[in-house]
């Protein structure tokens, strides 16, 4: 499972949650939503839920995309939806029939969240106007290539895609512009940082600063995307590789290998086609 991304859209003045765990499908807040009728957020959202369309929904939506879904208890309260008597909660609906489009978090930005295709049906039922201005906002979040909270999206996205790519695709035979010298592997770096970046960029933090002295930041603030990626998986394998006891020359040996492998893998991956980047960062 992927690591939370959180994000926030913004509809008629109120602030509305939206996070993803595979960066693939969005849960927004229907507690969000739901302040644009009322404070007593958990009210609304169950008197939403006491409808009998709104049951059939649901139980739609969990039959097309939950393959553990609960038919039985669906049909149960299908059965009752609409009845004055019949109530209904997200919690009450989760746990009876095991459904995966509403959730309920706990902590700071703790609420009742439901996938984007319930959530839209939740605002409609609230204000169709309220509705568009959801949208609107959540396609600015989607599309706007200048935003920084879009950037920070998409890029977690790509980079979940091109992470799948470098393990599986089959490792080919190609040489980089750069190689390390015999002195750069049998010198000692006492920073592992400079280490990884003679490994990657094929000189130290200060080399590049006396080769660029115009430039603002530092070398890795100047790196691409790809050389990014590649950093991050080298930091990770180099301390698996300093447990293992390995020594700093037979690690950048085989530290250098992951950079060949992967770069050359990314570059097939068109960085032109990531949304809001053009090879930098």
């Amino acid at each position: 499972m992927a690591k939370t991304v959180k994000d926030t859209i913004r509809a008629k003045g109120i602030n509305i949650g939206i996070y993803t765990e595979d960066f693939q499908n969005e849960f927004i807040s229907l507690t969000d939503i739901a302040k644009y009728k009322s404070d007593d957020s958990s009210a609304v959202i169950q008197n939403w839920m006491r409808g009998k369309d709104v049951i059939e929904f649901l139980g739609l939506w969990e039959v097309l995309h939950n393959s553990g879904f609960n038919p039985i208890e669906f049909e149960g309260f299908k059965n009752q939806a609409g009845a004055n008597a019949f109530t209904m909660s997200p919690k009450k609906w989760i746990d009876n029939t095991n459904a995966i489009g509403i959730v309920s978090k706990a902590g700071r930005y703790g609420g009742t969240y439901a996938h984007s295709d319930i959530a839209f049906e939740f605002a409609s039922w609230i204000s169709p106007e309220f509705k568009l201005y959801i949208i609107k906002d959540y396609e600015r979040l989607k599309s706007d290539e200048n935003s920084k909270l879009s950037l920070n999206w998409n890029l977690n996205r790509e980079i979940s895609k091109l992470n799948y790519k470098i393990h599986t695709d089959a490792i080919k035979e190609n040489l980089l512009p750069h190689e390390l010298t015999a002195k750069q592997v049998s010198f000692t770096y006492a920073d592992e940082a400079d280490m990884l970046n003679v490994v990657l960029f094929g000189k130290t933090a200060k080399e590049w600063r006396n080769e660029n002295p115009g430039k603002n930041g530092n070398i890795r603030d100047c790196a691409s995307i790809n050389e990014l990626l590649v950093l991050a998986n080298l930091e990770s394998y180099n301390a698996v590789l300093v447990r293992q006891g390995k020594s700093q020359k037979e690690r950048m040996t085989l530290l250098r290998e992951l950079v060949v492998q992967q770069l050359q893998t990314l570059a097939e991956v068109s960085t032109g086609n990531l949304p809001g980047i053009e090879g930098k960062v």
